[in-house]
């Protein structure tokens, strides 16, 4: 018997770091996920990592989404996955002096779970999960702007709104960009890569990373403090840049 125990501690010892992590979707993707975007490192799957996104996609090229895993301290990066996606990157968020919440829409190719990864500063990744039915074609159709054939004339414009409230101000910005994955036939990818706010003063309140699956003129709500004075500054991954300045 003690053979046996000494056995079984011995191989759960030498499992890799968050193996016995059972996931609760039972992605069949969800080790690739691990790899590729977490790097292996230690994760586990945690509750305080709030994902809200609908049940059922009633527009794969709009799929809203929301976390918030303001209930964890010290987080360094979130990164949100989609394990089905052919593309399935979607975000980066790195907040630096703002809460750990963010709203956006993006484009789904099928039923599949969305993941949010929050990086604390002890190197463990705290995933939260939801899955979203879609019908498909979310990836694989071109942008509306791209199809009538005027999206540069609006190219990179922004508009935004500043909501003040009791604890923390909103902040919803629009980026005029067609946002093509490249997965529609004859046209190349073509979308924002970075988007960086800042206060009035210049400081940084959040960086973000964006790809392909984030839907097109993209739209995206965080909580800013009580700030009500932001710059933007971005560029696509053609070099185009993107700058603004909101006012409440």
């Amino acid at each position: 018997m003690f053979r046996h125990g000494r056995w079984l501690l011995l191989c759960l010892l030498c499992q890799p770091a968050g193996a016995a992590e059972l996931d609760p979707l039972n992605s069949p993707q969800w080790g690739a996920m691990h790899s590729r975007f977490l790097k292996g490192e230690p994760y586990v799957f945690d509750d305080k990592v709030k994902v809200d996104a609908p049940a059922d996609a009633e527009d794969s090229l709009n799929v809203p989404v929301a976390f918030d895993a303001s209930a964890l301290s010290g987080i360094q990066e979130i990164v949100v996955v989609s394990d089905l996606n052919p593309l399935p990157h979607v975000l980066n968020f790195r907040p630096k002096t703002v809460p750990a919440s963010l709203a956006f829409r993006m484009k789904l190719q099928q039923g599949s779970p969305i993941r949010v990864a929050a990086k604390t500063a002890d190197g463990v990744w705290h995933v939260g999960s939801t899955y979203v039915n879609a019908a498909g074609g979310g990836c694989t159709l071109p942008s509306v702007g791209t199809s009538s054939g005027d999206w540069s004339k609006s190219l990179g414009q922004v508009s935004a709104n500043v909501w003040e409230r009791a604890e923390n101000n909103r902040l919803r910005i629009r980026v005029m960009h067609p946002m093509d994955t490249g997965l529609a036939s004859g046209i190349p990818n073509f979308y924002i890569e970075n988007l960086n706010v800042k206060d009035a003063q210049g400081n940084l309140l959040a960086e973000l990373d964006l790809y392909e699956p984030i839907s097109e003129n993209p739209m995206l709500s965080l909580d800013v403090g009580k700030a009500t004075t932001f710059k933007l500054e971005g560029r696509d991954n053609n070099g185009n840049k993107i700058a603004a300045e909101v006012t409440r």
